[in-house]
């Protein structure tokens, strides 16, 4: 190497211009079309400490503190008085069912008929909380769907990730909502265990049939088979080149259709962001209200290359 490589500059690093990439292109950034999905992120405490989660919930992290009932029903408020097209609420953690407020906050959702979506691992703390769940389903079987965490259908691999027999716990709390008549999703992890898809889901197909459990694994709803993420490895930067290129539009990324609620350790108010899955980054923050919130979202993460326009992947149904 010599003395005039040595010194050459290097090439800027890439997801540092909300504007332009690395290479001196037009990022891409992506309107919302049409807000149909609310997200609430419950709080970060969870009752597990997995190896990867990509929101860092544990029995210690609170970095996103317990929603309230009173904040989520203003949200819903808002919704109903601006008249946003909002046809479906999420709730998302850490473990939803930590929350004390959360049973309330669920039944604000499903008893202004939202279609409702829960994400749990179906654990301890859901299972506390069966006989009021059981009672909410019984009113609204056709509003609620619980989409539980499974990270693959082996228990070693499982608990690999979860830590050891949090499979056995998880698959007893789905056979209580199969046993309950509760509408289920799975979500998995699709490069897990360095399966084909095909042999993933014939997996999965294998132990629902096993276990009673009323979700097809075919259908990619159902079961739905996220990509890893990692915000270290290597992705493209999106360019607004890229739509025509990839063949895709931007109203099929999730930004483009759906907003999450959080509320921060030691802050005054609930905050309001582009994504489910860029908690921390504070570019991502958008407003304190709906409206505020409906600026573009320029594409300027590594999630936004590998998770969504990539990888094709979505939170919501």
């Amino acid at each position: 190497m010599t003395a005039e490589t040595s010194l050459a500059p290097l090439p800027p690093a890439k997801f540092r211009d909300p504007r332009i990439t690395a290479k001196g292109e037009r990022r891409a950034a992506v309107g919302l079309s049409s807000l149909r999905t609310l997200w609430f992120n419950t709080g970060t405490l969870c009752n597990l400490t997995c190896a990867n989660c990509y929101i860092e919930s544990s029995p210690r992290n609170d970095a996103l503190a317990y929603l309230t009932a009173a904040e989520g029903a203003a949200f819903l408020n808002e919704i109903r008085r601006d008249a946003w097209p909002v046809g479906e609420i999420g709730f998302t953690g850490g473990e939803p069912f930590m929350n004390p407020d959360f049973l309330p906050m669920l039944a604000e959702a499903l008893g202004r008929g939202f279609r409702t979506l829960v994400l749990t691992n179906a654990m301890r703390p859901m299972m506390r909380h069966a006989g009021e769940l059981a009672a909410l389903n019984a009113v609204h079987p056709a509003l609620l769907t619980i989409r539980v965490s499974l990270d693959h259908h082996s228990p070693a691999l499982h608990d690999l990730e979860r830590g050891a027999g949090t499979f056995a716990k998880t698959m007893l709390g789905l056979e209580w909502l199969a046993e309950n008549g509760f509408r289920i999703n799975i979500a998995g992890r699709a490069a897990f265990g360095g399966e084909p898809e095909a042999e993933l889901r014939e997996g999965y197909a294998r132990l629902f049939a096993e276990h009673g459990i009323p979700v097809n694994a075919e259908d990619p709803v159902d079961l739905t088979l996220f990509p890893e993420m990692d915000a270290a490895a290597e992705v493209p930067e999106i360019t607004e080149a890229c739509w025509g290129i990839l063949g895709k539009s931007p109203e099929s990324v999730m930004c483009a259709s759906s907003r999450m609620v959080v509320k921060r350790r030691n802050a005054a108010a609930p905050a309001v962001l582009a994504c489910t899955l860029l908690a921390y980054d504070p570019q991502f923050e958008l407003g304190a209200t709906l409206a505020e919130a409906s600026r573009p979202v320029p594409l300027n993460h590594p999630h936004c290359a590998r998770f969504c326009v990539l990888g094709g992947a979505a939170c919501s149904r």
